[in-house]
């Protein structure tokens, strides 16, 4: 998508469970656009990439967070 096209406003989110009010945390947020897709970014970066998850794939990632699936230790 150019810069000249729409861009769907994102209602971000940081995670209370961010360290200093999350400037090391990942942002997520629904588009505006009434597509129920999921942006994700990096706080410190909000500027950079984005990626956008379709609300099937959110709902996947967050059942496996919640199963403990995604526990790298």
């Amino acid at each position: 998508m150019s810069t000249s096209e729409y861009q769907p406003v994102v209602a971000w989110h940081i995670s209370t469970f961010s360290p200093d009010g999350g400037p090391n945390c990942v942002e997520a947020g629904p588009l505006s656009d009434g597509s129920e897709r999921i942006a994700v970014r990096h706080s410190r970066h909000p500027e950079g990439p984005v990626i956008i998850y379709t609300r099937a794939e959110w709902d996947a990632f967050l059942a496996g967070v919640r199963a403990n699936e995604f526990d790298f230790e």
